[in-house]
């Protein structure tokens, strides 16, 4: 069976009985049809002291064969409830444009899913739609002061701000608008972004309430005035109103596992360009109802877990208790120079040569964050026992553990053993810190990511990004976190170099300020902040039938 048909194949319980057993009165809850609600955040006056345990699931660096961590962290979360744990889920929302594209959905596989998959690939409760059109109010608010006269002297040459489109859709990457004469605006040079690259999207992600997300609202800097002032949406008095297009997508949302384990899916913010991870106001949510909160980042560790660690953590005072690294041989053996044709068969030398891979995220977590940890190998039906027993003997010389996981095939019942040796993590001290202070310079923050957590030797800077950084220095952003936009395919800017690469330094190309979100984008390599499809998307094998039954999502 395929994904989708897993998913339709189990009758999902209705929203009320998943929210009971949450433990979230009715009074929160705004049902969207049966299986699928919003929360309302005034729930969180009371919650009370309590806090759960906190499981962030991260994975090595990504390759075309798959690692499996949303399949992971949904397992777990299954498998905790198995043992008797009372687990929660906490996931990012899918983007459109993946899910069209290359990449497809992002609720799961096999028996390790949340439902309703169609529904959350899809429009789910237009969270996604109510950001973009936030986005774009700014944008026309943007181009309506100029053309009503440009009081704050906004120089058109230098916005910053771009509209935005949940949708793989290169065409728009650069355009010319305001065409067609003065009745039709100022004739300029523009873009768009996907929304989950918008930086509204990481506002909306790290706001708690609807006071901060109307202060992080007005303090995004739009562009730049003749007089090289940066402008902001409070300038253009457009908070209140971006604010009320958001309020209700600021409601966490509720969902369940295939299993009836209670799934907070919220928020989906791009790992290489954004920070990576679902909202602050569910995982808050999360760990008020749950002992055990099970959430995932972004592609490998070098990005998602380390933005869900220095950027999140950060603003939203979160500790993990533990963290789970997920690996596959296949992944490994492609890290070690293995064609993807050939993964099928035993190779423990090219094993062997791309373990260093799995090696320096374990490390960085144990090391660089201080951090309880464990590797979950996600088994395919091709790995030998001797592959996996090269891959548990490596990992026993820095002190972590290996569990074989097989959510895929068994749902919670093969993630029971992981879910133990989380458990026995979750009671062990941890020396968690940053791996940079608030006070290191713009430079110094970049320099210590390079090197202790790519393993490069340092960056080097376009004349451009000197003088961004120069400049923003200037006007008070240094001591911001740094969120690094670069390859997922590789530790370091270039995508080809696989496994654990040495001797190599990363190219700072530009540095921008998402004063709302509060970090610096730091871009990197050929980052693009609007993909565009494949060849054959996956949109060609998507369809519908005359009974409104979906087919062909993944």
């Amino acid at each position: 069976m395929t994904d989708i048909e897993i998913a339709q194949s189990v009758k999902p319980k209705k929203i009320t009985e998943i929210a009971a057993a949450a433990g979230i009165p009715d009074e929160f809850l705004i049902p969207y049809g049966r299986d699928k609600a919003k929360i309302d955040l005034g729930i969180m006056n009371r919650a009370g002291g309590k806090n759960g345990k906190l499981i962030l699931v991260t994975a090595i660096t990504p390759t075309p064969a798959g690692e499996g961590k949303t399949t992971t962290t949904i397992g777990l979360a299954d498998g905790l409830r198995r043992i008797g744990k009372n687990a929660i889920v906490a996931l990012r929302e899918p983007s459109l444009g993946p899910v069209f594209g290359v990449k497809g959905g992002a609720a799961g596989g096999g028996w390790a899913q949340v439902i309703p998959m169609e529904d959350i690939n899809l429009h789910f409760t237009g969270d996604f739609h109510a950001i973009g059109a936030a986005n774009n109010l700014l944008a026309a608010m943007i181009d309506n002061h100029i053309q009503q006269g440009n009081a704050l002297g906004i120089d058109p040459r230098r916005i910053t701000w771009k509209r935005c489109v949940d949708m793989n859709d290169r065409q728009l990457r650069f355009i010319v608008d305001g065409l067609g004469g003065t009745a039709n605006g100022t004739p300029r040079e523009d873009g768009f972004d996907i929304t989950v690259a918008s930086e509204i999207m990481a506002v909306l992600c790290l706001s708690s309430s609807i006071k901060e997300l109307k202060e992080r609202l007005s303090r995004i800097i739009i562009g730049y005035s003749y007089a090289d002032m940066p402008v902001t949406a409070g300038d253009l008095k457009a908070q209140g109103a971006m604010a009320a297009l958001l309020k209700d997508a600021l409601n966490p949302n509720l969902v369940q596992t295939l299993e009836g384990t209670p799934a907070l899916v919220h928020g989906g913010p791009f790992a290489n360009i954004a920070h990576g991870c679902n909202s602050v106001a569910a995982t808050k949510l999360a760990l008020k109802l749950g002992d055990y909160v099970v959430t995932e980042a972004g592609f490998g560790a070098d990005l998602g877990a380390e933005k869900f660690l220095d950027i999140k953590c950060r603003y939203a005072g979160l500790v993990p208790s533990a963290v789970v690294i997920v690996a596959t041989v296949r992944a490994l053996k492609m890290h070690g120079g293995m064609p993807k044709n050939e993964l099928n068969g035993e190779n423990l030398a090219a094993l062997e040569a791309g373990i260093p891979n799995l090696l320096r995220h374990v490390s960085n977590i144990k090391n660089v964050y201080g951090l309880p940890s464990v590797v979950a190998v996600n088994r395919f039906p091709t790995d030998t026992d001797a592959e996996i027993n090269l891959i548990i003997s490596k990992c026993k010389q820095l002190g972590v553990n290996v569990v074989l996981s097989t959510v895929w095939a068994e749902g919670g019942v093969g993630g029971t053993a992981l879910a133990k040796e989380v458990v026995a993590l979750c009671g062990q001290p941890s020396a968690f810190e940053f791996a940079y202070s608030d006070d290191d310079s713009i430079k110094d923050k970049i320099e210590k990511l390079v090197t202790k957590i790519y393993g490069g030797e340092g960056a080097v800077y376009a004349s451009a990004a000197e003088k961004q950084i120069a400049k923003l220095t200037q006007l008070g952003f240094g001591k911001l976190p740094v969120c690094i936009a670069k390859t997922q395919y590789s530790f370091s800017d270039d995508p080809a170099k696989l496994g654990a690469p040495v001797g190599f330094k990363v190219t700072v190309k530009n540095v921008k300020v998402c004063a709302g979100a509060g970090f610096l984008v730091v871009l990197t390599g050929d980052i693009m902040t609007m993909p565009g499809l494949p060849k054959v998307p996956a949109a060609e094998k998507i369809d519908v039938d005359d009974n409104g039954k979906i087919t062909g999502l993944f």
